[in-house]
C-alpha cells in the first residue's frame, strides 16, 4: 500500500532532466576544466569518457535500479535489499547531510557574483581581494554591493539563506510540481546558456599575461588534444584517479541521490535508456564547460591561468570577463546565471535525498521533513560561513592540503564516505544479492541491457579495486 502512495515522475524525460540536473553541478563547471588542463587535456578527456561508460555506468545503474526496485530512499533502501546492510543506508544518508550545508554556502557565493554582474558591478568583482573580502566578511575597497554595507561579515550568510530557501521551496512543492517541473524549466535554459557561452568562447582573441596573442581555437586545442610530453606511468595513474574522482562529482553517485530519484521512476519506464541519456547530458555539459572556460583562460591569462584551481570561477573568470570589454558584463551575467541554475538543480537533489529519507524512515510529511532539514542545514551553513572569519582556523588534511571548515566537510564526504558507500555497494550487489538482481530490474519491461556482462565484471571486480586505490590515495596512505 505504501508503494502505491509514493510519488513518481510523470514521464521519463522528467526523471532524466532531474537526474541530469543533479549530475550537472559546480563540479562539472570548474573542477572538470581544471583537471583536464592539469592532466594533459585530451588525455584526461579520453580517460574520463572510458570511465564514464564503464565505472560511472556501473554505479549509476546500481543506484537507480536499487531505488526503483525497493521504492525507498537511501536511508531505507539498502536495508530492504538485505536486512544486515541497513548500515549502508545510514552512511549513504549522512553524505548529503554533510554536503548540503557547504554546497548551499558555495551556492550563495554564486548568487553574490550573479547579482554583482547583473547590477553592473562586474568590474568590482574582478578586483584583487574582492572574493576574499566577501567570504571573510571584511569587505574590500571595491565591494560596493548594498548587501555588504548592510550585513558586513554576515553577507555570505544572507546569500546562503537566499539560495537554500529557493531550494527548499522547490522540494516542498514535491516530486511533480517541484523537482520535475523546475527541471523542465531550468535544464533547457542551462543547456542553451552553456552552448551559447561555449561558442562565444571559441571566437575570442587576445593577448595573455605572457605577451602571446592567442585565439579561442588555440585554447580548444589545449583542451582536446592529448599532451603526452613527459608522460609517465605515475602521471597516467594520477589522471585515472582524478577522472574517477571527478565522476563522483559529476554523476551524483554514492550520495543517495540517484537511489532517491530512482525510487520515483515508474516500473514501465526504460531504465537503461534513461541512464544512457543521463550519462550523455552530464558528459556533454562537462565537455562544454571545458570549451567555455579553457579557451577564455588561455586567451587572456595563458596556460598558467588554469592552475588557479577552485578559485578559477570566483577570482580568475571575473577578470577575464572584464578583459572582454563592454560585452564582458553581459557574458559574466549569463555565465553566473548558468552556474546558478547548475548549482540549484544539484542542491535540489541533495535536499531531496535527505527529505525522502526522513519521509520513508520517520513517516514525516514532506513539508515537515523539508522544514526540519532546511533549518538544520542553514544552521550548519552559518558555521561554515563564519569559518572564514570569526571561526577561522587551519587544519592539514591527510592528503596534505590545508583546510577550513568547508574543506574538512568536503573531504569527509567526498574523499572518505562516498568511496566507502561505493565500495560497500559493489560488495553488496556483486557478492551478496548478486548482479542479476540489478540487471533484472534494469531490464524490467523487456528492455535490453547491452552492457550486462560489462556491468557484472565491473561491479564484482574492477570497480571495487579502483575504489580502494582511490580511498588509499585520499587518506594519504598511498602516495602517487
Amino acid at each position: 500500500m505504501e508503494e502505491k502512495k509514493r510519488n513518481s515522475f510523470a514521464g521519463s524525460i522528467g526523471f532524466v532532466l532531474a537526474a541530469a540536473g543533479s549530475a550537472v553541478g559546480l563540479g562539472n563547471i570548474w573542477r572538470f576544466p581544471y583537471l583536464a588542463a592539469k592532466d594533459g587535456g585530451g588525455l584526461f578527456l579520453v580517460v574520463y569518457l572510458v570511465l564514464a561508460l564503464t565505472f560511472g555506468f556501473t554505479l549509476l545503474t546500481s543506484e537507480v535500479s536499487i531505488g526503483r526496485l525497493t521504492k525507498q530512499s537511501p536511508l531505507t533502501a539498502y536495508g530492504k535489499l538485505n536486512k544486515k546492510w541497513g548500515w549502508l543506508g545510514v552512511i549513504a544518508c549522512i553524505v548529503p547531510l554533510i554536503i548540503l550545508p557547504y554546497y548551499a554556502v558555495i551556492g550563495g557565493w554564486v548568487v553574490k557574483y550573479f547579482v554583482a554582474f547583473l547590477t553592473g558591478h562586474g568590474a568590482d568583482a574582478a578586483q584583487d581581494g574582492y572574493f576574499v573580502g566577501f567570504i571573510t566578511g571584511g569587505g574590500s575597497e571595491t565591494n560596493v554591493a548594498v548587501t555588504a554595507k548592510l550585513f558586513g561579515q554576515y553577507e555570505p550568510v544572507f546569500y546562503t539563506a537566499i539560495f537554500i530557501l529557493a531550494t527548499a521551496v522547490i522540494i516542498f512543492l514535491g516530486v511533480n510540481s517541484g523537482i520535475e517541473k523546475s527541471s523542465k524549466i531550468l535544464m533547457p535554459i542551462l543547456f542553451v546558456l552553456v552552448i551559447g557561452i561555449a561558442i562565444f568562447s571559441l571566437t575570442l582573441k587576445g593577448t595573455a599575461d605572457d605577451g602571446v596573442a592567442r585565439t579561442g581555437i588555440d585554447g580548444l586545442k589545449v583542451f582536446v588534444i592529448p599532451n603526452f610530453d613527459g608522460l609517465t606511468v605515475k602521471q597516467f595513474f594520477t589522471t585515472v584517479m582524478d577522472a574517477m574522482g571527478q565522476l563522483f562529482y559529476s554523476l551524483s553517485v554514492a550520495m543517495g541521490i540517484m537511489v532517491a530519484y530512482g525510487s520515483y521512476v515508474k516500473d514501465d519506464a526504460n531504465l537503461i535508456k534513461s541512464i544512457n541519456q543521463i550519462e550523455f547530458f552530464d558528459t556533454f555539459v562537462a565537455v562544454l564547460a571545458g570549451i567555455m572556460i579553457i579557451p577564455a583562460v588561455i586567451v587572456f591569462m595563458g596556460p598558467d591561468g588554469m592552475s588557479a584551481g577552485p578559485s578559477l570561477m570566483f577570482v580568475s573568470l571575473p577578470k577575464i570577463f572584464v578583459a572582454m570589454g563592454p560585452v564582458g558584463n553581459v557574458i559574466g551575467t549569463l555565465f553566473f546565471a548558468m552556474v546558478l541554475f547548475a548549482a540549484l538543480t544539484s542542491c535540489i537533489s541533495i535536499l531531496e535525498a535527505i527529505v525522502s529519507s526522513f519521509i520513508d524512515k520517520f513517516n514525516m510529511k514532506r513539508g515537515v521533513a523539508t522544514a526540519v532539514e532546511t533549518i538544520l542545514a542553514f544552521a550548519v551553513a552559518v558555521v561554515v560561513c563564519l569559518g572564514y572569519n570569526v571561526l577561522y582556523f587551519e587544519y592539514t588534511l591527510p592528503n596534505g592540503s590545508v583546510a577550513q571548515i568547508l574543506d574538512i566537510m568536503d573531504y569527509i564526504s567526498n574523499n572518505v564516505l562516498m568511496p566507502i558507500v561505493a565500495i560497500a555497494t559493489c560488495i553488496l550487489i556483486g557478492w551478496v544479492i548478486k548482479p542479476k538482481t540489478i540487471t533484472d530490474e534494469a531490464e524490467k519491461g523487456g528492455f535490453k541491457m547491452r552492457r550486462k556482462v560489462l556491468y557484472t565484471v565491473m561491479i564484482k571486480f574492477v570497480a571495487p579495486v579502483l575504489l580502494i586505490f582511490l580511498v588509499l590515495i585520499s587518506l594519504g596512505i598511498l602516495k602517487l
